[in-house]
């Protein structure tokens, strides 16, 4: 085999991988995004994930310039009915075929050191990292006072938690509901 036809193989090889990789991101897909900040300090975003592949996926990590830490949060009960927010190093499992809310009151996307207050109509660029489909960019508009929108695929009511009312410039809190 000569080097010119070597070169061209592992070209087309690298192209048709990069594709391979790109269709996959494109599987996993956001529905429902919004953010709410509570105060200057810190916000929180919600979403439905849907992962449209035949194999599990992990949420592993959050990424965006508009926080000093952007991290992956749920809320636990204690056994005193206590709220307490914690990091979940491990990320959310993301089933094949299947979707992940993260709502209010519940596994969540956590903004600390907020670089500006988050101001309603704004949209944030939060990137997802996921351990096989690598990051997929988001934009999540600021929605202040409003339910999100909803046509039909999650149905959740996001106003069961008011992030407005803590502040979370730390992550592990703990508050009453």
């Amino acid at each position: 085999m000569s080097f010119k036809t070597l070169t061209a193989l592992v070209a087309t090889t690298l192209a048709l991988s990069g594709a391979a990789f790109a269709d996959t991101a494109h599987k996993i897909m956001v529905h429902d995004a919004y953010a709410r900040a509570s105060n200057a300090k810190a916000g929180a975003a919600f979403m439905e994930i849907m992962n449209h592949t035949d194999t599990d996926d992990r949420l592993i990590a959050v990424k965006s310039g508009v926080a000093a830490r952007t991290q992956l949060h749920t809320h636990q009960e204690d056994a005193n009915g206590v709220m307490k927010m914690l990091h979940v190093e491990d990320g959310f499992v993301v089933p094949a075929g299947e979707s992940v809310v993260l709502e209010r009151g519940g596994n969540h996307v956590m903004f600390m050191g907020l670089t500006h207050p988050f101001e309603d109509g704004e949209t944030i660029p939060v990137t997802l990292v996921f351990e096989k489909a690598g990051d997929v960019s988001v934009d999540v508009p600021v929605n202040l006072g409003r339910k999100p929108s909803h046509d039909g695929h999650s149905g959740h009511d996001h106003t069961e938690h008011d992030h407005n009312a803590h502040d979370h410039s730390e992550h592990d809190h703990s508050h009453s509901d």
